[in-house]
């Protein structure tokens, strides 16, 4: 899979690949600079490498070559990574991190002609949810509906914002990587980060609160219309655990889906 491109780009490995259900990564050399070749499986990831395209660099990796399935993008070097911070007393510093690699993405106010997936389509499954399931699903959904009715501050949205698809690219700074090729209201990429890096800490009512404060004062956004995509995401979130038959996914993402509806019902 990684020979047709290792000859078309002159490319050295330098590393173990590594394999996923969507793609097939490869660290390489490219014209003696680190970089990482990424092999696409799924049309998701091939949209996430126009995308890529389409930010060329700003805010996220940038796009050495592209080809067929094929994408070559630098390779982050740098030393630290946003799940250390997060669990060893930098959460604050880590949430400053996601939104400004957000506010980057987001800088680029126009629409590009790709194939972006709207988010009232990548909610098809809280919906099939909700109908199966009820309870908190039923819930959850309401709120997405509403938010997907009147959507605020539309933008190309990476659709996968958290703390292991940012990294450390050195004196590049910190950089997306990994994009969904989304369209919709520009909080919804802020949402995603509340789930991450672990559900001990994504649950923690202190760690909750304090990331609330810092996205809301950050990212400009209200509380109440963030703390309402926190529960659309959360929602969807668990039921494409539900879906894969992954009960602890399900009850961490519903258990945060839960703290937010707690706090959005206390106003605190």
């Amino acid at each position: 899979m990684f020979e047709p491109y290792l000859q078309r780009w002159q490319l050295i490995a330098d590393g173990a690949p590594i394999i996923t259900h969507s793609s097939h990564l490869l660290p390489v050399r490219y014209r003696k600079q680190p970089a990482m070749l990424k092999v696409a499986l799924v049309a998701e990831e091939l949209n996430g490498a126009l995308l890529m395209q389409w930010w060329d660099g700003q805010g996220a990796a940038k796009v050495l070559a592209h080809a067929d399935n094929g994408l070559l993008l630098e390779r982050a070097q740098g030393l630290d990574a946003l799940d250390d911070y997060a669990v060893n007393g930098r959460d604050q510093q880590a949430t400053q991190i996601l939104c400004q690699t957000v506010a980057n993405l987001h800088a680029l106010e126009r629409k590009p002609a790709l194939p972006l997936v709207d988010l009232h389509t990548w909610f098809k499954g809280l919906r099939r949810a909700a109908q199966l399931h009820g309870g908190i699903y039923q819930h959850c959904s309401q709120i997405a509906e509403q938010l997907l009715a009147a959507p605020w501050e539309e933008s190309v949205l990476h659709g996968d914002i958290h703390h292991g698809n940012v990294l450390d690219f050195g004196p590049r700074g910190w950089l997306a990587i990994d994009p969904k090729g989304l369209y919709g209201e520009r909080t919804f990429d802020y949402a995603n980060l509340f789930c991450n890096p672990s559900p001990h800490i994504a649950t923690d009512y202190q760690h909750f609160s304090q990331r609330l404060e810092i996205v809301c004062a950050l990212a400009g956004l209200p509380r109440q219309r963030l703390l309402q995509w926190i529960v659309a995401w959360c929602g969807l979130s668990a039921a494409w655990f539900q879906e894969d038959d992954m009960q602890e996914g399900v009850e961490q993402r519903l258990k945060l889906a839960q703290l937010a509806i707690n706090t959005l019902a206390v106003g605190n």
